[in-house]
């Protein structure tokens, strides 16, 4: 009984000084949510000795100015700490004092310097930094052009880099698309000619040179005339610039249409010279290249091809070698994954698993059957090949449970083993060319990821970072993956975020955030700012099916919130709904649908699929193809299907709303224009609806959180201010709510 007592006690007093150190922690607060760290642009040597990136916190995304979206003369790199962290010694190199706008970081092959490119003002510099004598230059162009924000390719000898610039005409035949279609003062749209307006402005500019700069004298020599360019690549003896081209022949309203494509080669001895490889046409053609870059393959029809470098000799590597029906000759449709190391096989894939082929073509096996049961497998995301050749490596990803993590297949055994499987959250997984090192962000699945380093066996990893020490000070939701069935009786998945202070038996208020299918957890802002209201906070997934999306939701979500209801955790009567984008979209819609809710709010949705057809010129025909057969879901032209666009329009239906709506737009907002959103509002307060309407107007896509650090908190707090007073409002006689 002694030990009993004693145990009892000890376990007691640990559960006391744990209750105790969390009280002591502080709210997570709107001030929090914008000082929360990352690293982003992360590019790792070939040596794996080296790691940059771009520490930055929520502010850095506050001086976007969302109006001069498409403005050739706007320059917009976000700002933050450019960091090179030695990955064995922890050593941290910073090239800059103070927060810089850097971008398209790039480390030469020799892995003792780096590249990128530094917005100044308004236009952007090419930057050298050398790593061991810590020197950093600015690299000056000669004859000083305009360059392009984009990636930056070394040459394999460490001595120069190939760049995107504009020719020095650019900016004025640019400038002139911009300012007639935004300055007039009369703007003449006509549908004869062969691009939308803003089409053409896109197009122009995607128009960039290419150009070979010394790294030490800055000396240019063009390599490509004026084009749209895609997949530059220096062979690795260096002789050859493979590149493809994107021609627009019109404004298309079917994917992949509208532009004629190629892809070539540039004997770089030979400034003259240009081979073609895929002449011009309207089919766009992938080539997967070898490490070298002196093998490519692709594929037709299923077929896969390989080719070499300079050769004519083409091989099909797959035809009639593998059969899906064996009695009509139905063969295999293969895709391309990855090359072997040493570029003798190529991996690839099927319907029914991965394949290996030699390229001389004479051997092609299966050498991974997927399980026959695919929806309810593990989800594997190929990784890499090791370098004698015998294992593959996967990212792995459970789709019942949080189990993830690395797995490897066994060539030679034909089977497959876990290397590391847990609960964590990994991701941006990148592997040193020429070593072991391995470099990935990891998350416990609720705080903000660090970098942290390991090889090839994922055993021990060691943190790079620790980007944001003073979160363990605060109250922050912990996570759960939850499984209901929706009204059709199929079975799905939600993520439950916990109030701070949960206490078991009490119910609570709940916020659900709704857009189309969740189930990977992870730091999630929203979330933590709910649930330090002292709410319960989902993201419940929705069945969509093409031609009747708006029944998804009202299907899905309600049955979500019966679950925890029953299981006494809600509140019935403080149930609140709320969606950015697409999710704003579903949001006004299900309250059409339903008067479950006590408060919803709709953040830079549509609510009118008809008038928003034609609400975003400056992003094309991108609305036309969702409503069709993209995210929206219709599965037809207005034309062909009118009464389902009717059927998915919120303000239609307006006199059905009983639910308090908010709807939340930025001005500057070129996605979705708040001018759409605003149909809701005006029909709402027609027919006498509880709604307010807030509009940005420095905001962009998100409202007030893709504003200014004013607007953010004014967004949030507003966000807060309207729960709280529908959660709490007295009930009035005979309201069954």
């Amino acid at each position: 009984m002694k030990k009993r007592y004693t145990f009892s006690f000890i376990f007691l007093l640990l559960i006391s000084i744990q209750v105790d150190v969390f009280a002591q922690k502080t709210r997570f607060t709107i001030a929090d949510a914008i000082k929360v760290k990352s690293i982003s642009s992360q590019n790792l040597s070939d040596d794996g000795k080296y790691l940059a990136g771009l520490i930055a916190d929520g502010s850095a995304r506050f001086d976007v100015d969302h109006f001069r979206f498409q403005d050739p003369s706007y320059v917009n790199v976000s700002a933050g700490d450019f960091v090179i962290i030695h990955t064995a010694t922890l050593e941290e190199i910073r090239p800059y004092k103070d927060a810089a706008k850097v971008t398209s970081i790039s480390w030469a092959p020799n892995s003792k310097e780096l590249v990128f490119l530094e917005q100044k003002g308004e236009s952007l510099h090419l930057m050298h930094f050398d790593v061991e004598r810590k020197r950093l230059k600015e690299i000056k162009i000669s004859g000083t052009p305009l360059l392009a924000n984009s990636s930056l390719t070394w040459t394999p000898d460490s001595e120069a880099v190939i760049v995107n610039a504009r020719e020095a005409s650019w900016m004025e035949r640019a400038m002139t698309l911009y300012n007639e279609a935004t300055k007039g003062p009369i703007v003449v749209y006509d549908g004869n000619k062969p691009f939308l307006k803003w089409d053409e402005i896109r197009n122009t500019n995607s128009l960039t040179t290419i150009l070979k700069v010394n790294k030490n004298n800055g000396a240019a020599v063009k390599l490509l005339e004026e084009s749209n360019y895609s997949g530059i690549n220096i062979s690795e003896d260096g002789q050859n610039l493979i590149f493809s081209e994107t021609l627009p022949t019109k404004t298309a309203y079917v994917r992949n249409e509208g532009a004629d494509y190629q892809v070539a080669y540039k004997m770089l001895s030979n400034p003259d010279s240009t081979y073609l490889l895929y002449k011009k046409n309207k089919q766009r053609r992938n080539f997967n290249w070898s490490d070298s870059k002196s093998k490519y393959a692709w594929v037709d029809s299923g077929q896969v091809y390989i080719q070499t470098l300079g050769t004519d000799d083409v091989k099909n590597l797959t035809k009639g070698k593998a059969y899906s029906d064996e009695e009509k000759k139905k063969e295999v449709k293969f895709s391309i994954m990855t090359w072997s190391p040493q570029e003798g096989k190529l991996l690839l894939s099927s319907d029914k698993g991965y394949w290996l082929v030699d390229t001389n073509g004479e051997d092609l096996k299966m050498v991974y059957e997927f399980p026959k049961d695919k929806e309810s497998a593990p989800s594997l995301n190929f990784e890499n090949w090791s370098k004698d050749e015998r294992y593959l490596y996967f990212s792995y990803s459970d789709k019942n449970e949080w189990k993830r993590g690395f797995v490897k297949f066994d060539l030679a055994e034909q089977k497959m083993e876990d290397i590391r499987i847990d609960k964590n959250l990994y991701s941006g997984v990148q592997f040193a060319k020429n070593s072991e090192v391995v470099v990935l962000n990891l998350s416990d699945g609720n705080m903000p990821s660090d970098v942290v380093v390991t090889d090839w066996s994922f055993n021990e990893m060691q943190t790079l970072t620790n980007l944001n020490p003073w979160m363990n000070e605060k109250k922050l939701t912990r996570s759960e993956l939850i499984t209901y069935r929706n009204v059709d009786g199929k079975e799905l998945k939600g993520i439950l975020y916990y109030p701070v202070d949960y206490e078991e038996g009490k119910k609570y208020p709940l916020v659900c955030e709704v857009y189309e299918g969740f189930f990977a957890n992870g730091y999630n802002r929203n979330m933590n700012l709910f649930a330090n209201q002292g709410y319960f906070a989902l993201r419940p997934s929705v069945d969509l099916e093409m031609g009747y999306p708006g029944e998804a939701w009202v299907k899905g979500i309600t049955a979500a919130i019966n679950k925890l209801v029953d299981e006494g955790k809600v509140d019935n009567d403080k149930v609140g709904v709320q969606g950015g984008s697409y999710g704003g979209y579903a949001t006004s819609l299900l309250i059409t649908q339903t008067d479950r809710f006590a408060a919803a709010i709709n953040i830079s949705g549509k609510v009118n699929i008809m008038s928003f057809l034609g609400d975003s010129p400056k992003i094309g025909t991108r609305n036309y193809t969702a409503a069709e057969y993209g995210q929206d879901r219709i599965g037809g032209t207005l034309w062909d299907e009118p009464l389902k666009y009717l059927a998915t329009t919120a303000v239609l239906y307006a006199d059905r709303i009983k639910t308090p709506h908010m709807i939340m737009t930025g001005e500057g907002d070129w996605n979705v224009p708040g001018t759409n959103s605003r149909e809701l509002y005006y029909a709402m307060r027609r027919l006498g609806k509880d709604v307010v309407w807030v509009n940005y107007l420095n905001g962009g896509h998100g409202a007030g959180a893709a504003s200014n650090e004013s607007d953010f908190h004014d967004h949030w707090n507003r966000v807060f201010e309207f729960y709280e007073k529908h959660f709490n409002k007295e009930k009035k006689d005979g309201d069954d709510k």
